[in-house]
């Protein structure tokens, strides 16, 4: 009988695969804090590591970054993904998992669409829906 995931249909991801993306996460933001990588695009940037979602054979991790104040995004995002190589060589250094993932890297708009759904939940519209009459 094969397995199934509870989830299979709706992508929800396994606790392993969030525990996994958590070291993963944390180990990318302490090697960018401490300018390991040797890039002088990445040497001048504060980035912030949002969130690391892998597959579910952990062999692939997509990181979600935003440098400091948004300045340059893509520019930091090209740069990670030219360094992704010794990014990788250098996470598989701080954790302990059996396969090295490959790393990739995505602008984080999470912020932009929280943003849009503040100002969306301001505007006089809903405002008056939730008004108390």
């Amino acid at each position: 009988m094969a397995k199934t995931r509870p989830y299979a249909g709706t992508g929800a991801p396994t606790q392993r695969q969030l525990r996994v993306g958590e070291v993963i996460r944390r180990a990318l933001s302490d090697i960018l804090a401490r300018g390991d990588v040797h890039d002088p695009d990445l040497g001048r940037a504060s980035i912030t590591v949002s969130e690391v979602r892998t597959s579910s054979d952990l062999r692939h991790a997509t990181a979600f970054v935003m440098p400091l104040g948004g300045v340059n995004t893509e520019g930091v995002v090209k740069a990670l993904n030219a360094n992704r190589f010794e990014l990788r060589r250098l996470v598989t250094a701080q954790i302990d998992l059996r396969f090295s993932p490959e790393l990739s890297f995505q602008p984080d708009d999470s912020f932009d669409r929280m943003d849009r759904t503040r100002a969306l939940l301001r505007s006089p519209a809903v405002s008056r829906d939730l008004a108390e009459d």
